[in-house]
Order: C-alpha cells, then structure tokens, then sequence
C-alpha cells in the first residue's frame, strides 16, 4: 500500500469517526497537512494535539465506566481510552471496574462519553497477537465495537508469546491475526494501532516489522512514550521514526525512581507518573507530532485521579 493511498486511508477514518456533519471541518482544518494562502504568504499548517485519558486511572476507584468518564469530563479531558474485554467478569458488572464488556451494547459507551461531553480516542483492546487462538475473534470483535460506538483506533501488541514457538513462527501467526482483523478494520475506517510493549516491539525495528507483516492502510502505530523508555530506547529518536504512522499516543511519563529500578530490565509498564513529573520531555513530544499530517490524541496513561488532574494540567499548560 503505498503512501498516498494510507494517507487517503487516514483522512477517510477521521471523518467517518466524527460524522458526515464535522466532516468538512475535520478536512479543512485539521486533517489534511501542507501549504495555505494567508495574507503574509505561505505557512505551513499545524496540526492539533489532543487530550485524552485511558480509563486505568480509575482502576482503583472500584467504580463503572460511567463514573470514570465523568470523571474524566470534570478534569477537562476531551477524550477517553475505554478499556475492552471479552465475556462477562463480576467485577464490571457489579460497577466496581471500568472495563465493558464486548458482550454489551456498544452505545453504552456511546451514550456515557455524550453524557459528559467527551469523546473516544479509541479502545484498549489489547489482546496477544502471537496466539491466534485469543487475540484473532477478539479483535475481529473490537473492530466490530469500535465501530459502533464510535471509535476511530483500537490499540493492541503483540503479547507474551508462546513458549515453544520461533521467533519466525510468531510473525507467521501475528500475520495471519493482523490480516484477518484488517479485513474487518478497512472497510469500517477504523485504524488498529501497534504499541511497543512486549519481547518483539520493544525494538524499533521489531515494532516496524509487526506494523508492516501485512500491507494495509489500516495499521499503524500507538506509540507509548514510557514502554519506549523503559525498553532503553530514547521515545523522542524513535517517535520521529515512527510519526508518519502515528494514529494514537500513549502518554506514558516514568519517574525517577521506576527509571532507576526498571530501565533496560522490563519491555514496559501498565501506568507510569503523572505527566510532567517524570522523564519524558513532552514539549518535544508535542512538537514532533504537531509536524505530522494528521490530529494525534495523547491518551494519558497514569494510575490514579490525582496523576491524571496533574497530568492534565502539566499538558495544558504546554498546548495553550
């Protein structure tokens, strides 16, 4: 698939994530990159950072999704990251975990994120795509979900793997994963977004190789700031290898004391520090995604509420 037609691609699904109605917003004014006519001349168009939440930082809260993106709302988020699961699990359905089930209708995240006056960014479907016999319905499902309820991206990696396979068998079986949930994703313009996470996309190159085993506009990258770090690569080098696939960020800051204990040692963590607070330099993040040709979300990913209220202060303050 060559550039422009993944360009195409990239457009397309913004616009049908955002509906017919915001479509000639979206394309005049953040989504296509290049030159326009002012009064002075030319200048080059720069495109929006977003902020967003993933929903672990109310894993401890012990409440529903619901309370969570109210939450969210309240501290002045624009977007959140559900977090997806298959079948049923006590304590979601009790209210006392933010994860939903894709067994339940897609509107109820929907109608939740309305309610408050926010939006998807995308699901947190991760799921192993080195065993087929979890991660290929699964993500055939989110893809599914994804697209009722309004998301644009689901985020995924590549797992643990197996124990007795090759490295070259698990690119043969996240191959066959990855072709078969493209196949659902092209048609619905919804992205699927490889983290760097575990064994393989803890490298730059094995995180290229995963995005690239099968040739389709819907794949791309989410790149976590912190799972980069953590796995002793410097984010900002490898997120500007990485930016003309970026559909989704990660924002992942890790302390000093997680750097000084993990780094080098772990392929990355579930949460990290409040943003700002750690070693991530995110005005240059911010800088090199505000050069690419497309909105990014930053979907902030801390562990409690007040992480993501200094999280969101710290970006805020950065963005303007």
């Amino acid at each position: 698939m060559n550039e422009v037609n993944r360009r195409e691609f990239l457009k397309t699904s913004s616009v049908a994530a955002l509906g017919i109605a915001a479509a000639q917003q979206v394309i005049s004014s953040s989504t296509i990159a290049g030159e326009k006519n002012t009064a002075a001349g030319k200048e080059k168009s720069i495109m929006k950072v977003k902020i967003g939440i993933n929903m672990e930082f109310v894993r401890h809260e012990d409440k529903s999704f619901e309370w969570g993106v109210e939450k969210a709302a309240a501290i002045g988020y624009e977007y959140v990251e559900p977090m997806v699961h298959w079948g049923r699990e006590l304590l979601s359905e009790a209210g006392y975990f933010h994860s939903v089930s894709m067994l339940d209708d897609p509107l109820r995240i929907k109608r939740a994120c309305e309610k408050a006056g926010i939006k998807v960014s995308g699901l947190s479907a991760h799921c192993p795509l080195c065993k087929p016999e979890i991660s290929c319905e699964y993500l055939k499902q989110a893809i599914r979900f994804a697209a009722e309820c309004g998301a644009p991206v689901i985020n995924t990696d590549e797992g643990p793997k197996p124990k007795w396979t090759t490295e070259e068998e698990d690119h043969v079986l996240m191959r066959y994963v990855l072709k078969e949930a493209a196949a659902l994703a092209e048609p619905r313009h919804i992205q699927i977004g490889i983290e760097p996470h575990q064994q393989y996309s803890k490298l730059p190159k094995g995180l290229d190789r995963i995005s690239r085993l099968v040739d389709s506009p819907a794949i791309g990258i989410n790149f976590d700031t912190g799972n980069s770090y953590l796995a002793g690569r410097d984010p900002l080098v490898w997120l500007e290898q990485v930016k003309g696939r970026l559909v989704h960020l990660h924002a992942k800051d890790i302390s000093i004391k997680q750097s000084n204990a993990e780094r080098g040692k772990v392929t990355g963590t579930p949460v990290g520090c409040a943003c700002g607070e750690g070693v991530i330099d995110w005005k240059k993040v911010i800088q090199i995604c505000q050069s690419i040709n497309r909105d990014i979300v930053f979907s902030v990913e801390c562990g409690t509420v007040d992480q993501a209220e200094r999280s969101f202060k710290h970006l805020k303050s950065l963005l303007g």
